[in-house]
């Protein structure tokens, strides 16, 4: 077990999340993406590289962000060796770009492309990733994640113990994609311990982390030392916000939580169905970190 603590965070291959920018901006003002579907290379752990199914070649998928009242084409080229289409799910879309095949539009054959049109009509946490064959092509590495402005934060208020101050500055926004299965496995943004990423806070930042489950399994997410505040479900804001020191998680689900990192140190957080965080050689899978300075 000390020697996969040792090793982390352990340097591999790919770097998933990465923002996905416009590829042309219309004269209407509607911001035009580009995807492609296709297998690649991707190292989960260090040295186990499998052939994951992907958007542009990386784990999670490229984040794509819109402001409400943007206008989107998402014009996606499949070049994976099977048919299949992208479902948008959590945007309010009309029928026809739903993404269903083929009760709203053809299977996207390969070689072909498709564009999905959405106007951003409200604020949102989403998810984009394939329905036909998604039982194959989501474990495998085929889910990204879309936000829509910003969630509605209960500044000034008092969440259980915790007091979130009126002028609050968020330091930094997690997208944390969850899954278990496919040649991915049990992984946080497409890689296993210790090859997740660590992510580094000052004592006394707040941090808005948004969790995507596009797993097959719920996972209660915890993290040592610090209160989750939950503000948001499904990119819903909450009326009444809740404090928990577990929370879970369940597939196709989001959550939005705020966190307090008031106290310093390398601080755990993972998955805590144990078996998804340890085997006999050590830690694994769903675990990652918070060090605070």
């Amino acid at each position: 077990m000390v020697d996969t603590m040792s090793a982390f965070p352990a340097a591999t291959e790919g770097v998933g999340n990465q923002e996905l920018e416009p590829t042309e901006v219309l004269a209407d003002g509607t911001k035009v993406f580009d995807l492609t579907m296709e297998q690649a290379d991707w190292e989960v752990e260090p040295g186990r590289v499998v052939q994951a199914w992907t958007f542009n070649g990386m784990v999670p998928a490229p984040v794509i962000h819109l402001e409400i009242g943007d206008r989107m084409h998402l014009r996606v080229q499949n070049d994976l060796p099977i048919a299949t289409d992208v479902h948008l799910h959590g945007l309010n879309v009309t029928n026809e770009f739903d993404g269903v095949a083929p009760i709203t539009q053809d299977l996207i054959e390969p070689g072909e492309s498709f564009t999905y049109e959405y106007v951003a009509d409200e604020q949102a946490v989403a998810m984009y990733h394939p329905h036909a064959h998604g039982h194959m092509l989501l474990p495998n590495g085929m889910f990204g994640a879309i936000f829509v402005g910003q969630v509605r934060l209960p500044l000034g208020q008092t969440v259980g113990l915790e007091q979130v101050p009126a002028d609050l500055t968020v330091s930094q926004e997690i997208p944390m994609v969850l899954n278990d299965s496919g040649v991915i496995g049990y992984s946080l943004n497409g890689k296993s311990f210790p090859a997740t990423q660590p992510y580094t806070a000052s004592v006394g930042d707040w941090v808005l982390i948004h969790y995507f489950n596009e797993g097959t399994q719920i996972h209660p997410m915890h993290l040592h030392q610090f209160d989750q505040i939950v503000v948001a479900k499904d990119g819903y804001p909450l009326d009444n916000p809740y404090t928990v020191d577990t929370l879970d998680v369940a597939p196709g689900e989001r959550y939005s939580v705020l966190v307090n990192l008031d106290a310093p140190g390398t601080w755990v957080w993972h998955c805590h169905i144990l078996p998804h965080v340890e085997r006999e050689a050590g830690m694994f899978g769903m675990v990652t970190a918070f060090v605070v300075s």
